[in-house]
């Protein structure tokens, strides 16, 4: 983290200084917004976050709630988004009072008593190492409250505003506020009243019931529920052994068990198996009590029992796989003509079963996506046809979602007895590990996105993939490191040089990228508005192949060393060496002639490229900006602000 560039700083260091439209922030919701979310669930909390980052423009969130969520229905945390949380600096405090998965067990009938079950498997959680983060169990509502202390802190001091309940658009296509939002209070003096906002663009983040989606004709298509569930997060008392581990239980009785042990070493979750439902049910399987779901729970565990001694939460859900055909408000015939104005993240476009931990980690990468797009957009950084891109995207993700949802879901309702092969539902679960922990999504060729014309001169990075990190030293101060778990969730791309092996200050292809990019007309960094400092948008890092013992800081070139704040200081926690224990470059695959990776301002690998491929990273950056370049801005217009 960086601060003190602009004079020492007393306090919390995680506070950035009020900037653009946090200074003053009105404490009642304005008329005119330039982002509007509808929904404060965890696409909606994290695209306003990352929004927060962008000073200059002004984003509300409102939640038809009058308060922040006490208790969330999600609690599964893949590694992605843990990987995600470090970026909005609050990963290392979740980890800490989360529930961490290392092992699930897997139980089975008794062969011999077909009445009892016994425990048959188990399976290491993260066998291969995906990632350096773990799979966590918490609340969602705490994840929430996180986000809302990163936007809070933010430069643009965002708040949600509690007590609106969305009642409809409609999008004119004209103006500087385009988009007409009715709203209506749901609480306090004013409770019942509806009032008008102008916006514009509206990000819908309402659940799967979502008025948003309605209101722009969308509509969730796909296999209707024919299966139920029972959940409960409760306190109990209970002989089963594997309490406090992951588990999948199926009994001789045909039922089955998910069992997620919650935070705080007492808590924890139970999917229990309801069973098929009847074509002429008409929901009445909702109607099944708390005790019913126990009595059925105890059923599955025999010989074992479980006495529940308090109930936080449960509910009765029905799986079903629904998806819409388009994530905003731009039809297909209109596709190419204009640019969305209205855009649906998590539940409102893909809803699937709970039980595979999916729902909060994919909708927070729609928020993700969409979110610094937008930034970009409303601050003059990029064109507006970059929005088009995250419908685009998503929408791929979650049909692959609801294809892996459906597999998995199909395999725990299974009775016993139904499996060819009795060790095919945790073969499955070990199998397909890399995809539940989030690092499948890999997007395709687009203005974001290049062709894989250089892949192999970085094969561990895939283009289109989330930057995998890895271990690094950084030269000025001996810190070992994870060179991705430095890139703050602050709109910014990322440009990773890896250097060839001449040392810092040599005559070199790295020494000639470190010039362009510096002083060329064509670089990204000449987009960099006047006032800001040079890093501002673009941050460019340096790993060489030395380890940092054999680094000269000061032969580093100063493309690597920008100078930053009002004291023009020099910014030396840039520039790396290799470990010796694990070299980045072996690794990660990196040509040893050097390589350039580029990675968007949500972590994934937007493309990658020789040192000498200057022409090519130019007009690939060239193509995102908008054709009327930004205005000037000052430093007090917050694009100096702390920065990883």
């Amino acid at each position: 983290m960086q601060f003190h560039h602009h004079g020492y700083v007393s306090g919390d260091p995680r506070i950035e200084p009020a900037a653009g439209v946090g200074i003053d922030r009105p404490s009642e919701l304005p008329d005119e917004v330039d982002v509007l979310i509808v929904g404060t669930g965890p696409a909606g909390m994290l695209a306003a976050a990352q929004l927060a980052q962008f000073p200059d423009v002004t984003t509300r969130i409102v939640e038809r709630r009058p308060g922040r969520l006490a208790i969330g229905q999600a609690d599964g945390i893949q590694a992605r988004s843990v990987e995600t949380f470090q970026a909005f600096g609050f990963a290392e405090r979740i980890i800490a009072e989360a529930y961490r998965i290392t092992e699930m067990a897997f139980w089975k009938p008794d062969p011999a008593d077909h009445s009892r079950i016994v425990r048959s498997a188990r399976a290491v959680d993260d066998a291969t190492g995906i990632s350096e983060f773990p799979h966590l169990i918490v609340n969602q509502a705490r994840v929430l409250d996180y986000f809302a202390e990163f936007m809070a802190n933010s430069p643009t001091r965002m708040t949600p505003d509690y007590g609106y309940e969305f009642h409809g658009l409609n999008v004119k296509g004209e103006g500087d506020y385009p988009v007409t939002v009715t709203l209506a209070h749901t609480s306090g003096p004013h409770e019942g009243q509806e009032r008008t906002i102008r916006a514009k663009y509206v990000v819908g983040a309402d659940g799967a019931r979502s008025k948003v989606r309605e209101s722009i004709g969308c509509h969730l298509a796909g296999d209707q529920a024919n299966h139920a569930w029972g959940v409960m997060d409760v306190l109990a008392v209970t002989d089963f052994p594997d309490i406090r581990t992951k588990c999948a239980i199926q009994s001789g009785s045909g039922g089955s068990i998910l069992l997620i042990p919650r935070e705080g070493g007492h808590l924890f979750r139970m999917y229990v198996d309801l069973g098929e439902v009847a074509a002429d049910d008409h929901g009445a399987v909702r109607k099944t009590t708390i005790e019913q779901i126990i009595q059925k729970a105890n059923d599955i565990l025999h010989p074992y029992t479980l006495d529940v001694r308090n109930v936080a939460w449960h509910s009765v859900y029905e799986v079903g796989h629904r998806l819409t055909d388009r994530f905003d408000d731009v039809l297909p015939e209109e596709r190419g003509t204009r640019t969305p104005r209205v855009f649906i993240t998590g539940d409102a476009c893909h809803t699937h079963s709970a039980k595979a931990g999916q729902g909060m980690n994919v909708s927070m990468q729609d928020g993700f996506n969409i979110g610094w797009k937008l930034g970009h957009v409303l601050e003059g950084r990029s064109p507006e046809s970059l929005l088009d891109t995250y419908s685009a995207e998503r929408q791929v993700v979650a049909k692959n979602l609801i294809d892996f949802d459906k597999e998995w879901s199909t395999l725990m309702a299974k009775k016993p007895e139904e499996f060819e092969d009795p060790t095919e539902l945790e073969n499955f679960y070990v199998s397909t590990a890399e995809f539940p922990a989030g690092f499948m999504t890999q997007y395709a060729p687009s203005m974001l996105v290049s062709e894989p014309k250089y892949q192999d001169l970085a094969t561990g990075f895939p283009i289109g993939k989330r930057f995998k990190s890895a271990p690094v030293l950084r030269v000025c101060d001996t810190n070992p490191m994870h060179l991705g778990h430095h890139a703050k969730a602050d709109g910014r791309w990322r440009i990773y040089v890896f250097a060839d092996a001449a040392a810092a200050g040599a005559a070199s292809p790295v020494a000639d990228f470190a010039e362009w990019i510096a002083n060329s007309p064509d670089s990204p960094l000449a987009a960099t508005p006047s006032g800001a400092d040079i890093d501002a948008w673009f941050d460019v890092k340096v790993i060489y192949q030395q380890d940092h013992t054999n680094v000269d800081i000061n032969a580093v070139p100063v493309a690597f060393k920008p100078t930053v704040g009002p004291f023009k200081l020099t910014y030396l926690e840039k520039v790396f060496g290799t470990d010796p224990n694990a070299d980045i470059f072996d690794l990660r695959g990196l040509s040893r002639d050097g390589v350039v990776v580029v990675v968007r301002p949500d972590q994934y690998v937007a493309n990658v490229l020789p040192l000498s491929a200057t022409a090519e990273l130019g007009s690939f950056f060239a193509g995102l900006r908008p054709a009327r370049r930004p205005e000037p801005v000052t430093a007090e217009a917050g694009l100096v602000s702390n920065q990883a």
